[in-house]
């Protein structure tokens, strides 16, 4: 039976390697090992960007993120270019929202019939202060944690956000099942594993007594950053502001916790799809915006090129979809033909030259390892851009006015050793800057970025007034949600 309803879950902050079903060795999660089990998973998938509103932007337009010029938190997605949800509302598709989005405000038409307790950027606009770069500006509120002021078990605002999320996406599901005569593409978006690093006790307790593996490259043990990983370390200083050992090792449960605490609010919607007779005509999609470096070279959040940070969970479940894992990298840009296609919708005519092609095409056909794959950072902590491609076993990190980094992650998946001044790898390092090359000017990208966040700054009033717009941290889970 083909199917006629999609159902896509976005968490935030996600690394797929932190799934049983990806092969971790102890975190908890149920609901998606069994959504892999009986679906595709996608082991190689990338965000578009390591940072919240341009990853989601290029999610709902399909665009690259140099294409649609929402670089940073403070350059949020209202509409334009059109995305997947304006084709499902002109065929006739019921397309609503149920939690985060992260776009600018509920006034803008971003392709939903309706949002549900939607979260979207702080007063429209985001944060400012962090599109001032080259310099960067580092805010006197910066001892303000990122991480969040109590580290541990405990409830959140987001933690009760993600709950009412669920309560209503349980709902929904059960209504539509109800009406039955509409196709619908309901889109979910949770916020854990997002920091504030306060995990409910009940998932804590999974991990109270679990020790942390060591983190890699870590510079107390003598690694050396990349200056421009470097300048985002300088920039954030998470690692210098933990108050113990104790407590850095809480931030790791509770992150463990978090990743618990998704699988349970998953497990609960697949459970309502079931329970309405919704599964077996509904294609079921789980991702995530980006990952998190997780104390990786002294880092947390995300915001750098690594696999820890650019890679997502990729979960596909589909009426006649055979089970397996699938090889072929992927991205969130390919989100935009799947949605299309999983409601009956060519999405041939509507691509225009989008670079996305739909998971369900991919996980029909034999892998394509050496498929390309892209991502790129211009925002919070940088001074110049950061790239980064995918193509088979090398990946490039390419950093404007620094040193590029080239890992071979068939022999080093944890990007341990640079082999981009390698004499011998010279002539890979320069098929992957040309392959770059061939999807973007990286240095007239930088150039455009920079252009147009001076632009709205200065919009905005100028320098000074932009350092003191946007929260310091994450934004707040919206009010009476």
């Amino acid at each position: 039976m083909p199917s006629r309803n999609a159902l896509i879950i976005m968490s935030d902050e996600h690394d797929p390697r932190y799934m049983g079903c990806s092969g971790h060795p102890f975190v908890h999660t149920p609901h998606l090992d069994a959504l892999a089990g009986r679906g595709v998973r996608f082991a190689s998938a990338y965000t578009p960007s390591p940072i919240c509103v341009p990853a989601r932007a290029a999610f709902a337009t399909g665009r690259r993120v140099h294409q649609t010029r929402h670089w940073d938190n403070a350059m949020p997605y209202a509409g334009e270019p059109q995305g997947w949800g304006h084709v499902l509302q002109r065929h006739g598709v019921r397309v609503e929202s149920i939690g985060k989005l992260h776009y600018r405000g509920v006034e803008d038409p971003v392709g939903f019939d309706r949002e549900h307790i939607p979260m979207h950027v702080v007063g429209g606009h985001g944060m400012v202060w962090a599109s001032i770069r080259d310099p960067y500006l580092a805010r006197s509120d910066q001892g303000k944690r990122m991480l969040g002021e109590h580290i541990g078990a405990g409830e959140s605002p987001y933690t009760s956000y993600d709950r009412e999320i669920t309560d209503r996406a349980v709902h929904w599901l059960h209504e539509a099942a109800a009406r039955r005569e509409q196709p619908f593409v309901l889109y979910v978006g949770l916020v854990a594993p997002h920091f504030p690093l306060i995990a409910p006790e009940e998932f804590f307790a999974l991990y109270a007594h679990r020790e942390v593996p060591p983190v890699k490259l870590h510079p107390s043990q003598g690694h050396a950053r990349h200056p421009w990983v470097q300048a985002y370390a300088d920039f954030q200083r998470n690692e210098q502001k933990f108050r113990s050992p104790q407590e850095r090792l809480d931030a790791f449960r509770a992150y463990w916790a978090l990743c618990s605490f998704v699988d349970h609010n998953v497990g609960r919607m697949l459970d309502a799809l079931r329970e309405a007779g919704l599964d077996q005509d509904t294609t079921v999609v789980y991702t995530s915006d980006h990952g998190d470096n997780l104390g990786a070279r002294g880092l947390w959040g995300k915001s750098t090129l690594y696999q820890e940070s650019v890679c997502v969970p990729m979960l596909l479940s589909s009426p006649g979809l055979p089970a397996r894992v699938c090889r072929t990298p992927v991205e969130l840009t390919d989100l935009y033909p799947t949605l299309l296609e999983s409601v009956g919708i060519d999405p041939g005519p509507h691509m225009q030259e989008r670079p996305g092609r739909s998971l369900l095409t991919w996980a029909r056909e034999h892998d394509q390892p050496e498929r390309v794959v892209f991502s790129e950072y211009h925002a919070a902590g940088s001074n110049t851009a950061g790239f980064m491609l995918r193509k088979g076993r090398w990946k490039l990190n390419y950093y404007v006015r620094h040193r590029p980094e080239l890992f071979d992650l068939d022999s080093d998946p944890e990007e341990l050793h640079d082999l981009a001044g390698d004499p011998e790898r010279g002539a890979v390092l320069r098929e992957m800057l040309q392959a770059l090359r061939a999807i973007c000017d990286p240095e007239a990208v930088d150039r455009l970025a920079k252009s147009d966040q001076r632009e709205m700054i200065e919009r905005l009033g100028g320098v000074e007034a932009a350092s003191r717009l946007g929260s310091a941290g994450a934004t707040p889970a919206p009010q009476g949600a």
